[in-house]
């Protein structure tokens, strides 16, 4: 599959992620002749185990994040970041999941937006929002570069889109900037051919570093 790379958004210190930012950015895209092509959406869901005898802990990871995304419906990513393990699963282990009550869910966040074509790229205005709530809790993009699926070929294709892209947020003088931290997905044991999972390990990637910045102005 194509290529993609996800920057976050990191807040001057003292100043919040806001709507108006979020449309600041859109137009960013539209300015490059972005066309907009339809909506994107993933899910991430952070699970703790369900103990009912604490010595049994020690069989289980401490917790786990469980990822959906809208172009793969029947698929389900799970990330164990403490073993640096992804496993790619059908969807209706969310069935056997909820029978077996072994894990609860703490905390669930959707990733939702607008999808834009440039060209050869596909960009995806981001907002993080939490479950059954419009507070807005982060922006992200997602970038993708649809004719290569090398992620070292790749890289100095979109390392000049990502220039060109900070040079074009910088003119609005918005309160904050893009950050982008590309996970080793040799950890996880990916290949250089980017999958889905590829996708999985960066959404957590992306919001480990919107949990941290958060800290950090807080």
């Amino acid at each position: 599959m194509p290529i993609r790379c996800i920057l976050h958004w990191q807040p001057n210190q003292g100043t919040m992620v806001n709507s108006q930012i979020l449309n600041e950015i859109s137009q960013c895209v539209e300015s490059l002749n972005g066309v907009k092509e339809g909506r994107c959406k993933a899910s991430l869901t952070f699970y703790r185990p369900n103990l009912r005898d604490p010595s049994t802990a020690i069989d289980f990871p401490r917790d786990f994040l469980g990822i959906s995304m809208l172009e793969q419906p029947n698929k389900y990513y799970f990330i164990i970041r403490g073993h640096k393990l992804v496993v790619e699963a059908d969807y209706s282990i969310l069935t056997i999941m909820e029978k077996l009550q072994s894990y609860k869910s703490k905390v669930a966040l959707h990733f939702e937006g607008a999808l834009y074509k440039l060209g050869d790229f596909q960009v995806r205005v981001i907002k993080v929002v939490p479950n059954q709530a419009e507070s807005l809790r982060g922006i992200m993009i997602e970038i993708e570069y649809l004719p290569i699926s090398s992620v070292e070929k790749s890289k100095p294709i979109m390392e000049d889109f990502i220039d060109l892209w900070k040079e074009v947020v910088s003119k609005k003088s918005l309160a904050g900037q893009f950050i982008h931290t590309e996970p080793n997905y040799a950890e996880y044991g990916l290949s250089d051919n980017y999958t889905s999972q590829h996708t999985a390990v960066q959404y957590a990637a992306a919001l480990a570093q919107l949990i941290q910045s958060s800290q950090l102005r807080n």
